[in-house]
Order: structure tokens, then C-alpha cells, then sequence
């Protein structure tokens, strides 16, 4: 991970453009980097939606809870093997 972990404040992009934002931010890490996100409620919806598109592959820590001023470090980990074989009768458990 970089030594130099980029904060983002969220409060400070307009409410429609968050997600999209932080998405992008996300996409562009590459596996073992991170940044943290300044927020002034709970980001729970963003970290399912980010679990939602890459599954196992978000490092979620929260750093500040509350009340009034949450700190979130996002990291984005290396993407677990997939199990069973592409494209044989095994795939998708198929053989038993």
C-alpha cells in the first residue's frame, strides 16, 4: 500500500455525483492501495454497493464513527480465485 493514502472529502461533491465519484476513485486503485473517504453520516449504502460490484474485493476500515464526522479508509484487495472449471460440466457445480 502507498505510504500516501489520498483523503477524500465527500461532503464537499454534490450529492448526485458521489457514488459515481467514489466508484471511479475505487476502480483506479490498484490491488494493496486505498483512500479514505470524510463524511458526515454512516456510508453504509456505498460500501454495499461497492461489495455489490466488486465482491470480496473491498478493504472497508473505519477510522472515525461518529456522531457527527465519520473517516472511512477504502482499500481494494486482489480479487479471490474462482472456483471449478470454466466452461465444463464441473462449472457451476454440474457434476455433484
Amino acid at each position: 500500500m502507498n505510504s500516501t493514502v489520498a483523503e477524500i472529502d465527500v461532503r464537499t461533491i454534490p450529492p448526485y455525483e458521489r457514488h459515481s465519484k467514489l466508484f471511479a476513485r475505487f476502480d483506479a486503485l490498484q490491488p494493496g492501495e486505498a483512500f479514505v473517504i470524510v463524511n458526515d453520516h454512516n456510508p453504509v449504502p456505498l460500501h454495499m454497493q461497492l461489495e455489490g460490484r466488486t465482491p470480496g474485493q473491498v478493504a472497508w476500515n473505519y477510522l472515525q464513527q461518529g456522531p457527527d464526522l465519520w473517516r472511512v479508509q477504502i482499500g481494494k484487495q486482489a480479487a479471490a480465485p474462482k472456483h471449478g472449471i470454466e466452461g465444463s460440466c464441473c462449472s457451476g457445480g454440474a457434476c455433484g
